[in-house]
């Protein structure tokens, strides 16, 4: 069943994951250049060319100055160049910067270094020069290996293979069994490790499409997956990527099935092994930073709140480093999830009026990464926006967030999409907006119950809207009393805790009963915890 879900929709998705802007890749590759970026790529086709006029430089700064791709425009910019020259001119752009970049990035990348040596031995190899490129070979070699780069020996030893099976060389005596013992190994470390990370992709794009398990089948399902996809004697590995995507399988398969706790013992592993090999914190900096992010998130999940403030002190700190802060795909990964942490900690202090304040500064910078951001984490985001304004009673602005994900046609976090209409609804009711409330509460429970997705305390939710919709001011208390005795039993149910992951149903209704603000209520328990320990 997993592997028929995420054959699924593929076309769609892809559509989906498409940039808001125009999607013409020369537009969109200068578009996320920066200044030095810019400034290097002409001072490169200075040197290259000789020429500063060139029609690739013009074309350049013609791009540059959209808002907007318009082929027009542009056109109209370019005296003398015709429609199928503007074409062939734009491949050369793009090949152009893309060949500037790789100048001015190799150093900052192991990858480009790596492949920039074995570049060089294969010039060498050519040229004949056979014992230059064996020792280049042998030097990128040893990087590799320093840097768990695995992926990028065989390459190396197939040249190596090639120079010495088709060239006599010195090391003809010893060096074919060595190699050949050489490439087994890493035929089967390379194995292991796509293997692994197969798993760990695949558990992860089923969360993205679908969320947490919603029951019984769901969870069988995600069990039968993970035993039949499991290496033997996958704990016996040693290896730092084996290690990498064994422990986010596991915290996938964790989060999935809602066992927070085990979700947290492997959300901790995965950070604990870049403290145990700190070397790859700079190799692997996005699984480091998504380390801390699921470790926050965890946390989160088991109200860990000094635990919670101590890691998102970390990952702001890593965020400042200079690692992070020039390389667009990690600041832009750090921002997101920083902005998630900060907004998750009103949550957990029911300080929601003072995070209201987050939203502003949060949204320009997505205007500013709009290239770059994918509509899974805008879904998520906006409906945290949405939660902030629900729990500060602004429940029409709430509406308006919510509404952009329940008119989303991406596909995605199914379970999102039921919450977000779940909210929509009780929105509608503090809104006391009855006239609408009978047709709506019939059509989100319509929805709901189609997806999959009704839990008991969902049931009990509906069946109460159903019934208080016909009640006065006076009767409604004793029915509140009610549901929240229904409900408050099934907090520590496993399938019912996604229900107060993403919406606090409980201390929603001990306000109604209590006669205080929702956020009061949570500020109340998280200054009780705070005291307890």
């Amino acid at each position: 069943m997993l592997s028929k879900i995420l054959a699924g929709r593929r076309f769609q998705q892809k559509l989906s994951m498409m940039p808001n802007r125009s999607t013409d890749i020369l537009f969109q590759l200068i578009k996320s250049l920066e200044k030095a970026e810019k400034r290097h790529f002409k001072l490169y086709i200075k040197r290259s060319s000789g020429n500063e006029d060139l029609k690739i430089v013009r074309l350049f700064d013609a791009v540059d100055k959209l808002n907007d791709y318009d082929e027009k425009v542009i056109l109209k910019k370019l005296e003398g160049v015709t429609k199928p020259q503007l074409a062939n001119l734009k491949t050369h752009l793009y090949k152009q910067i893309m060949a500037s970049l790789r100048l001015l990035k190799s150093t900052d990348s192991m990858d480009l270094q790596l492949n920039e040596q074995f570049d060089y031995a294969h010039i060498l190899y050519k040229k004949g020069l056979f014992m230059q490129s064996l020792r280049i070979i042998d030097r990128a070699k040893e990087i590799a290996r320093a840097n768990q780069k695995f992926n990028f020996l065989p390459q190396l030893i197939a040249l190596e293979k090639r120079i010495e099976g088709l060239h006599i060389t010195r090391h003809i005596q010893y060096r074919a069994d060595t190699l050949a013992n050489e490439a087994n190994e890493i035929s089967r470390h390379i194995d292991m490790v796509a293997r692994l990370s197969n798993l760990a992709l695949k558990l992860f794009s089923w969360f993205v499409q679908h969320g947490h398990a919603r029951n019984e089948e769901d969870e069988k399902d995600i069990r039968q997956f993970m035993k039949e996809s499991l290496p033997a004697d996958v704990w016996k590995l040693k290896g730092f990527y084996e290690r990498l995507y064994l422990y986010q399988s596991y915290t996938w398969y964790a989060f999935i099935r809602q066992d927070f706790l085990q979700y947290y013992r492997y959300t901790q592993k995965w950070v604990d092994l870049f403290t145990e090999q700190p070397l790859m914190i700079r190799v692997e900096t996005g699984h480091y930073i998504k380390a801390i992010h699921n470790l926050l998130n965890a946390h989160f999940d088991l109200r860990n709140h000094r635990q919670f403030e101590k890691t998102l002190k970390l990952l702001e700190k890593v965020a400042q480093t200079d690692r992070v802060k020039d390389h667009d795909n990690f600041r832009i990964q750090a921002f997101i999830y920083i902005s998630t942490a900060r907004i998750n900690q009103h949550f957990m202090q029911g300080t929601f009026k003072e995070g209201l304040s987050l939203i502003p500064g949060i949204e320009k910078e997505l205007e500013n990464y709009d290239l770059f951001l994918d509509s899974h984490r805008i879904l998520v985001l906006n409906y945290k926006f949405a939660m902030l304004y629900f729990g500060s009673g602004d429940y029409n602005t709430c509406i308006d967030y919510l509404q952009k994900i329940i008119n989303d046609k991406t596909n995605l976090r199914y379970d999102l999409q039921c919450y977000a209409r779940l909210v929509h609804l009780m929105a509608h009711y503090e809104l006391g907006n009855d006239m609408l409330m009978e047709s709506l509460t019939k059509s989100v429970y319509r929805f709901m119950a189609k997806m999959k997705n009704l839990t008991v305390v969902e049931e009990a939710m509906f069946k109460f809207l159903r019934q208080s919709i016909t009640l006065s001011t006076r009767q409604l208390k004793p029915e509140f009393e009610k549901f929240l005795h229904t409900i408050k039993h099934l907090e520590k149910n496993r399938f019912e805790t996604r229900s107060f992951a993403y919406l606090d149903i409980i201390s929603w209704v001990e306000g109604k009963v209590y006669g205080k603000p929702m956020g009061t209520i949570i500020h109340e328990k998280y200054m009780q915890s705070k005291r307890r320990k």
